[in-house]
């Protein structure tokens, strides 16, 4: 206990930078998700190609690589980007290959005879995606999207392989001065349990708001 009153001040420090990094790359990554679906979903075929090539490196690319790169590997080409904004753009990256094939997935999952009803009142392909389909396989893809959301908060404590301050870094420091690294990890363990169960209710609570407007 005493080892959780000592160390309070910086753990909730560190908490902070975990959320922020969480919401921040979750909701660049969510905007991201939706240019690349579009591309996706395409006719084009360069705008198809490149979207499957994006999919296809970030997913099959290890999140830490990632972030090594963009802080590690960048200033070697001339472009120095401070740890947190260096995060923030790996996580951003990484989520948004994810989230694209969630939505994607959600939209496929729309029964096609939507796309015609909507043509036949006379609506474009970008209303009728926007207005009719998309709010719809938004539905649909409510649990994944936010399966991703809880974790990419835990994949936050990576960020603390190039000196960002948040909970896992935290409570590394905590332990190397106590010497006391089980409790000092445990706690941590705890408190990313927490914020996972507190974003775990609150997607159930939108899972059923988002069916009763659909019932």
């Amino acid at each position: 206990m005493d080892l959780v009153v000592l160390s309070m001040p910086s753990l909730l420090k560190g908490l902070g930078v975990t959320i922020l990094l969480g919401v921040v790359s979750f909701m660049l990554g969510f905007m991201l998700g939706v240019l690349i679906t579009l591309a996706r979903i395409s006719r084009s075929p360069v705008l198809k190609g490149a979207a499957i090539s994006y999919v296809s490196l970030f997913r099959g690319t290890p999140l830490l690589i990632q972030v090594m790169i963009v802080y590690f590997g960048l200033p070697q080409l001339g472009v120095r980007i401070p740890p947190i904004p260096s995060a923030i753009l790996a996580f951003t990256l990484y989520s948004a290959a994810y989230l694209s094939e969630n939505l994607r997935g959600g939209i496929l999952a729309i029964d096609k005879g939507q796309w015609e009803a909507a043509g036949s009142m006379g609506m474009t392909y970008g209303r009728s995606l926007r207005r009719i389909i998309y709010p719809q396989a938004l539905r649909v893809a409510t649990p994944a999207i936010g399966s991703r959301f809880i974790a990419l908060m835990k994949d936050t404590s990576l960020a603390s392989v190039i000196t960002v301050v948040e909970l896992t870094r935290v409570a590394e420091s905590v332990g190397s001065s106590s010497f006391r690294y089980v409790e000092a990890f445990v706690l941590a363990g705890v408190v990313y349990w927490l914020i996972n169960a507190v974003l775990s209710v609150g997607q159930a609570v939108l899972e059923r708001r988002m069916g009763r407007a659909y019932t």
